[in-house]
């Protein structure tokens, strides 16, 4: 099979960053799925894996998480899909990635796609959606009801592509008061879109953008990036018992400013369940399961913003490049080999 991958971490501008491999066909354990996948999408976990995560001495490191595509076989316990199905899923950092023809993944971690959404612009959604989703409810424990609550979420880094989908999540699924943040004009709008009540400038203290749109405090925050540098702000901004949710890797966060208001601190990290075989792991099975049926109600919205053409190492490498950028907007998709 077609794949992409690496012998060695390198520069994303280095000619071996990535390259195109031929590799054998996998074969199913018990509970996989042998899926032929059709698009791909890139997330910030990939540049962090291709440039810090070494390969076994002699082999390629395939990376990728996202994939939509069709079911080609199944193992022997598999019982939530068949052969032909249309699935959509994240993957687990254990196992190989989806830059490639064909994978395999547990059947717990994957859902039936949308029917009403294309490969590529399924392919866009599931590792955001999913964490986006265990952020909002399984770790700040947000109410899933949308009946107004008084309370505010704060989503910092609301263009990125955690963000695009939570902003989606929390204005239609929950009562709070959505207020995202972005730098630049078409983020902005980008963000406001996708249904944000207010959108304010993490280049400014928060605080202050807070206060010129009228809101004192917030009850949750969902930090998305660049957490050590809003922290103080982040802490300042949430209200007293409040609680704070990050995906980002501070180098330190010290977490004694949060103990004079009692406020929660939580991480999301969506891989947590697949790499450890949690006894709730159908769990993303689930998630993903509903939001098809949001999106095929048209609730909520696919999150593509870039399609890079074909799989293949050289658009991989300009994909990788506009995320190292930090100028990327909602997500980018790569469709076919």
């Amino acid at each position: 099979m077609k794949a992409v991958g690496y012998y060695q971490n390198q520069a994303i501008d280095h000619p071996e960053s990535l390259i195109d491999l031929t590799l054998p066909d996998p074969t199913p354990g018990e509970y996989d799925l042998l899926v032929e996948v059709k698009a791909i999408s890139v997330n910030p976990v990939d540049v962090k894996i291709r440039g810090g995560v070494a390969p076994t001495a002699g082999e390629a490191k395939v990376i990728g998480w996202d994939a939509a595509g069709v079911v080609r076989a199944v193992g022997s316990k598999v019982s939530l899909f068949k052969v032909g199905d249309r699935v959509w899923y994240a993957g687990s950092l254990t196992r190989p990635g989806t830059n490639s023809e064909l994978h395999l993944v547990d059947e717990r971690i994957a859902g039936r796609m949308p029917q009403s959404l294309d490969f590529a612009h399924a392919a866009a959604l599931p590792l955001t959606a999913i964490t986006a989703w265990e952020l909002l409810f399984d770790r700040l424990q947000v109410l899933d009801n949308a009946a107004p609550s008084g309370n505010a979420l704060l989503v910092i880094g609301a263009a990125g592509g955690v963000g695009s989908i939570m902003v989606q999540l929390a204005r239609q699924l929950t009562g709070l008061t959505v207020i995202g943040t972005a730098s630049r004009p078409e983020t902005q709008a980008w963000v406001k879109e996708l249904g944000a009540h207010h959108v304010i400038d993490h280049t400014r203290p928060l605080t202050e953008e807070l206060k010129r749109i009228g809101v004192a405090q917030v009850e949750y925050v969902a930090s998305l990036n660049q957490t050590e540098a809003h922290y103080a702000q982040i802490v300042e901004a949430l209200a007293p018992q409040g609680k704070l949710a990050l995906i980002d890797d501070p180098a330190q966060l010290d977490a004694r400013p949060l103990k004079r208001k009692s406020i929660s601190l939580h991480w999301e990290f969506m891989f947590t369940r697949s790499m450890f075989a949690t006894a709730d792991q159908i769990k993303q099975h689930q998630l993903l399961s509903r939001l098809a049926n949001l999106i095929d109600a048209g609730v909520i919205r696919t999150t593509l913003a870039e399609h890079f053409g074909t799989i293949n190492a050289a658009n991989l490498k300009k994909a990788h490049a506009l995320l190292e950028s930090n100028k990327a907007r909602g997500k980018i998709v790569l469709e076919g080999f």
